[in-house]
C-alpha cells in the first residue's frame, strides 16, 4: 500500500525534482519549434499570418492530444510497479505474444537513437543566440566544449547537480510565461489560434501545410521521456506540475506567433522568434538561462538512455556491458560503454550538422516510430485491463490517425538528415535483434540434466583426499531455471575438464522478474553440508551484484546455523577461519563444428563477433576478479553427422 501510494502521492519536493528531471527535453522545444515550422513554409522564412495562427493552433492541439491525453492522463496509468518507459510496458505485456519483443525493439532503438540529436539540438538552439550579440561568433567549438563536459562529469553521478535542476527548471519555465504574456499584450489577436480551425486550415488549404506537421511534432517529442522517467517522481507529481509546464508552454509559443504576426510580410533571416520576445538587456542572461535548461535537457536523456541500456540488458536485448552505480540514489546509473558511445554521436552529429535549424531536419523522424510503438504495447496493455472494446478501437483510431500523420510528414526530412537518426536507430535495432533471438538459440541448445543422480558423486569428491582442493567453497553460475536441474557443461567441468573437488558446491541462479525493484532469494539444500542451489529473483532495474548479495546470503545461513563455513583444513578449521569462495563462470564460443541454419548462423556470427568487444560476464554479475575462473565451453550444434574420412595402409 505504501509503495502504491508513493507512485501518486504528491509533494512540493517531488514537483521541483520533476520539473528538473522529466520535463528538460520538451521545455526547451520552443527554442527551435517555431524556426524548424518557418523554414519549412512554402516561401522558406516569409512570415505569413494564417502560417503563423496555423502552426501554433497545430502547436496547441499536439501538445494537448499528444502530450496531455495519450501520455499524462492515459499512458501514465501502465506503470510497472510505479516505472514507466517502453521496456517497463512491454514487461507488462510481453506474456501476450512473442512478436511484442519486436515492437519493443523498434522503439527502444529509436529512442537510444533520439537520445544523440537531443543533446546537439538543445545546445546549439541555445548557444546560437549568442549571435543577436555577436553575428560571426563560431558557435560549434562552444557546442562541443559544454556537451564533451556534460558527458566527462556523467561517472560521478548526477546527485548533487540533480539538486538544483528543480529550481533552475522553475526559473526556465517561469521566464517562458513571462515573455510569452509581455507579447500577447501586445497583440492579443494571436489569441484565435487556440480555435483549432485555424490548425485544419493550415493542414487541408495552405499549400504543403501538411509537410509541416514534421516541424510541429518537434513540440512533443519530450513525451516519450516524460513517461520513461515516471520512476523518479511519481505520476502524481508529473500531473500536477504538468499543469503548470503547459500553461508556460502555451504563453510561450502564443507570444512567439504574436511577435511574428507583428512582423509579418518580413523575412526571418536568421533571428529566432524566441529570442526576440526578449528585451535587448535581457538577452545575456536569457541566453545562459536557455543553455542551462539546454544542458539539463541533455542530462535527462542521457540518464534515461541508461536506464533504457539496463532495462534492456535485463531482458536479454542488450549485451552484459558493464554498469556503474556512481551515488546511492535509486535508480541512478552509469553505463561508461554508452556514455562514450552517446559522446561520439553527439559530436559527430554536430560536427555534420553545424548548425540547429539543419538538425531539425534529422530530428523527429526516430522519436515518431517510439510513440507507434507506445501506443501498439499500450493498446495491449488496454485489452489486458479489460477496458471496452469501443474505447480502445477510439484510442488506436485516434493516435492511429495522429501518428502516422506525423510519421508520414516526418518522412520528408528522410534525405535532408533523418537518414541519420534512422540510421543510428537501425545499429541499435540490430544489435538489439541480435542478442535477443541469440538468446532464445542458445537456451534452445543449453543441455540440462537432473542433478539428483550425480548428488553421491559430488559428496564423494568432496571427500575424495586423492583430488586436490579446488576451493573450500566452489560457486557455480547456472542458467537452470528449474532448481531440479543443471546444465550439462557444468556436470562436465566439476568431473571431467579438470575434477573441482571442494568442501562445499554453490549453483547460483539469476532469475529477472518484470516487477522493476524485487530482491529475493531462496535456498535449497540439495545435499547436507555438500550442495546448495541459491535462487536470486532480482527487479529488471536492480544492480546485479551478485558477489555482495551471494556474501548476505551465506551469512544469513551461518547465524541460522544452516552451514558451516570453517575453512575444513585441520589447522585453519582450529584458528576459526572461514575457507576461500571460488566462482566459476561458463562463457559460451561458437564451435567450427555446427549445422546452423542460413539466419542463425549469421546471428550467431554477430552475437559472437560483438562480445569479444564486451567485458566477460563476471563482470556485469559484480563478481571479485581475484576470485573467478571465467572457463570457455563450445556451443556444440548439432555435429556435423558424416565426414568422408578413408583409412589408408
Amino acid at each position: 500500500m505504501d509503495a502504491k501510494h508513493s507512485h501518486t502521492a504528491i509533494s512540493t519536493a517531488g514537483l521541483l525534482i520533476a520539473l528538473g528531471i522529466i520535463y528538460g527535453d520538451i521545455g526547451t522545444s520552443p527554442l527551435y519549434v517555431m524556426s524548424a515550422v518557418l523554414k519549412s513554409a512554402r516561401v522558406p522564412n516569409l512570415i505569413e499570418a494564417n502560417l503563423v495562427l496555423g502552426a501554433i493552433s497545430c502547436v496547441l492541439w499536439t501538445l494537448t492530444l499528444q502530450t496531455t491525453v495519450k501520455y499524462v492522463i492515459l499512458t501514465l496509468n501502465a506503470d510497472n510497479n510505479g516505472e514507466g518507459g517502453i521496456f517497463s510496458l512491454y514487461a507488462l505485456v510481453r506474456r501476450r505474444g512473442a512478436w511484442l519483443s519486436a515492437v519493443a525493439i523498434i522503439g527502444g532503438a529509436a529512442l537510444l537513437a533520439d537520445g544523440v540529436i537531443t543533446p546537439p539540438i538543445s545546445v546549439s538552439s541555445a548557444i546560437e543566440g549568442l549571435r543577436a550579440v555577436k553575428p560571426d561568433i563560431p558557435t560549434v567549438p562552444i557546442v562541443i566544449g559544454i556537451i564533451a563536459g556534460l558527458f566527462l562529469l556523467q561517472s560521478f553521478g548526477t546527485q548533487i547537480v540533480g539538486k538544483a535542476f528543480g529550481p533552475i527548471m522553475l526559473l526556465w519555465f517561469t521566464m517562458l510565461g513571462v515573455l510569452g504574456v509581455s507579447w500577447i499584450v501586445q497583440n492579443p489577436i494571436i489569441l484565435k489560434a487556440i480555435n483549432p480551425y485555424y490548425a485544419y486550415e493550415l493542414l487541408a488549404e495552405y499549400p504543403g501545410g501538411f509537410w509541416l506537421l514534421g516541424s510541429v511534432f518537434l513540440c512533443t517529442t519530450g513525451a516519450e521521456a516524460l513517461y520513461s522517467d515516471l520512476g523518479h517522481c511519481g505520476k502524481g507529481n508529473i500531473r500536477i506540475s504538468w499543469v503548470f509546464v503547459k500553461t508556460t508552454l502555451i504563453l510561450n509559443y502564443l507570444g512567439q506567433g504574436a511577435w511574428l504576426l507583428a512582423h509579418q510580410g518580413q523575412m526571418l533571416d536568421g533571428r529566432s522568434p524566441f529570442y526576440a520576445l526578449m528585451p535587448q538587456w535581457f538577452l545575456l542572461i536569457g541566453i545562459g538561462i536557455a543553455t542551462i535548461a539546454a544542458i539539463i535537457a541533455s542530462q535527462a536523456l542521457i540518464t534515461g538512455s541508461f536506464t533504457l541500456v539496463a532495462e534492456a540488458i535485463r531482458l536479454n536485448m542488450w549485451p552484459k556491458v558493464r554498469l556503474n552505480y556512481p551515488t546511492d540514489v535509486k535508480g541512478q546509473l552509469y553505463v561508461p560503454s554508452m556514455n562514450r558511445l552517446l559522446l561520439l554521436g553527439c559530436i559527430g552529429v554536430v560536427l555534420y550538422f553545424q548548425e540547429s535549424t539543419n538538425m531539425e531536419a534529422a530530428y523527429g523522424l526516430a522519436i515518431t516510430l517510439t510513440m507507434l510503438m507506445t501506443t501498439i504495447l499500450l493498446t495491449t496493455w488496454l485489452h489486458m485491463k479489460r477496458v471496452p472494446m469501443a474505447a480502445i478501437v477510439l484510442f488506436v483510431l485516434v493516435y492511429g490517425a495522429i501518428e502516422g500523420s506525423f510519421l508520414i510528414a516526418n518522412l520528408i526530412k528522410f534525405p535532408h538528415g533523418g537518414w541519420v537518426s534512422l540510421a543510428i536507430g537501425s545499429s541499435l535495432m540490430a544489435v538489439m535483434y541480435v542478442w535477443l533471438r541469440a538468446y532464445y538459440i542458445k537456451r534452445r541448445l543449453t543441455e540440462f540434466v537432473k542433478i539428483e543422480p550425480y548428488i553421491e558423486a559430488l559428496k564423494q569428491l568432496s571427500n575424495d583426499e586423492s583430488v586436490s582442493k579446488y576451493a573450500t567453497h566452489l560457486v557455480f553460475m547456472s542458467s537452470a531455471e528449474r532448481q531440479s536441474e543443471i546444465e550439462s557443461k557444468i556436470i562436465y567441468s566439476i568431473f571431467q575438464k579438470r575434477p573441482k573437488r571442494a568442501d562445499i558446491y554453490w549453483f547460483v541462479h539469476v532469475d529477472t522478474t518484470d516487477e522493476p525493484y524485487t530482491m529475493e532469494y531462496k535456498v535449497t539444500e540439495l545435499a547436507h553440508d555438500d550442495v546448495f542451489r541459491i535462487t536470486f529473483r532480482l527487479g529488471f532495474r536492480v544492480e546485479q551484484r551478485i558477489n555482495l548479495y551471494f556474501r548476505k546470503v551465506v551469512e544469513d545461513l551461518v547465524r541460522n546455523k544452516e552451514v558451516d563455513i570453517t575453512s575444513r583444513y585441520e589447522s585453519l578449521s582450529k584458528q576459526h577461519v572461514t575457507g576461500d569462495f571460488r566462482f566459476v563462470v561458463l562463457e559460451k564460443f561458437l564451435s567450427v563444428e555446427n549445422e546452423f541454419p542460413m539466419v542463425e548462423k549469421l546471428v550467431m556470427q554477430a552475437y559472437f563477433y560483438i562480445k569479444q568487444f564486451i567485458a566477460s560476464e563476471d563482470k556485469y554479475f559484480g563478481l571479485d576478479t581475484s576470485s573467478v575462473k571465467v572457463e570457455k565451453v563450445p556451443l556444440v550444434i548439432t555435429p556435423v553427422r558424416e565426414v568422408a574420412l578413408k583409412r589408408i595402409k
